[in-house]
């Protein structure tokens, strides 16, 4: 791999990314004509049709997105991929939640209406769907960015199993990438108000250990080092999702680059 670059932070519209100028409309009405009262009616009503969709991104950051309500999710996908200028599109998803503490993705093929409950006053969120074994595999700088945020939002909803060391050592590349090079105020100033991990306190001075080591690491390196020690994770790239097996008994699936995996609830173990 040749080397790795970059200092951007923040989630970006193709517009910002690719400096392309904003779209001015073209009109097909004549100099001085103004639109009918059919015209202006018939928009109206097309726009009642639309209504506003709320889509979280990785960053935390919201964006809105006007959907037909029977339009299939991949007309909101697209969307999606296109305001992100995102090219590695088939690695993410879309999830939302219709019983709390429960995430569902998106199926493209199927409308909207059919599969959230009040669209109106959902929140969707962006999420990687699929894990490559190897990280190397990801060939824009901009998507192992968004995997580094992904991981770090496992972190702090406790979804990627790890030793607290592994966690402390992945925060002090996302602490790398985010804020710079090491400095003792800053850092426990910055952990202060920003939570990695749910029982953050308690690994602070190994967070601030790690971090002293990563001077220099630029931020695409530092997202690229998350990778590294994340793939070699027992559970990296399962997440679960419950299940009956035929006797009623309660299960997890998992879909990984290994296959279909199915653990017994309460055991942790694959069958």
């Amino acid at each position: 791999m040749g080397e790795i670059e970059g200092t951007y932070r923040t989630l970006q519209t193709p517009g910002a990314r690719l400096g392309a100028q904003p779209l001015a409309g073209v009109s097909t009405l004549e100099p001085g004509q103004a639109p009918s009262a059919g015209m202006a009616q018939m928009a109206a009503r097309m726009q009642e049709k639309r209504f506003p969709l709320r889509v979280k991104l990785l960053d935390n950051s919201v964006e809105m997105f006007d959907i037909e309500p029977k339009c299939d999710g991949q007309v909101l996908l697209t969307q999606v991929w296109r305001r992100l200028n995102l090219i590695e599109c088939d690695y993410f998803g879309l999830e939302f939640q219709n019983i709390p503490s429960y995430w569902i993705w998106l199926e493209p093929m199927k409308p909207i209406s059919r599969q959230v409950r009040r669209p109106k006053n959902a929140m969707l969120r962006l999420a990687v769907k699929f894990f490559p074994p190897d990280p190397g595999q990801l060939q824009e700088e901009y998507t192992r960015y968004l995997f580094a945020l992904q991981l770090k939002r496992d972190l702090l909803e406790e979804r990627l199993t790890c030793t607290d060391t592994t966690a402390a050592l992945l925060t002090s590349h996302l602490l790398q990438s985010e804020i710079g090079d090491y400095d003792e105020t800053l850092d426990r100033e910055h952990l202060k108000v920003n939570k990695y991990l749910p029982h953050q306190e308690c690994s602070l001075e190994k967070i601030l250990e790690f971090h002293r080591k990563h001077m220099g690491q630029t931020p695409a390196e530092s997202d690229f080092q998350v990778l590294e020690v994340a793939r070699k994770l027992e559970m990296y790239g399962i997440r679960f999702h419950k299940a009956s097996d035929r006797e009623g008994a309660k299960i997890n699936l998992a879909v990984s680059h290994m296959g279909v995996l199915v653990f017994q609830v309460g055991l942790g173990t694959s069958l």
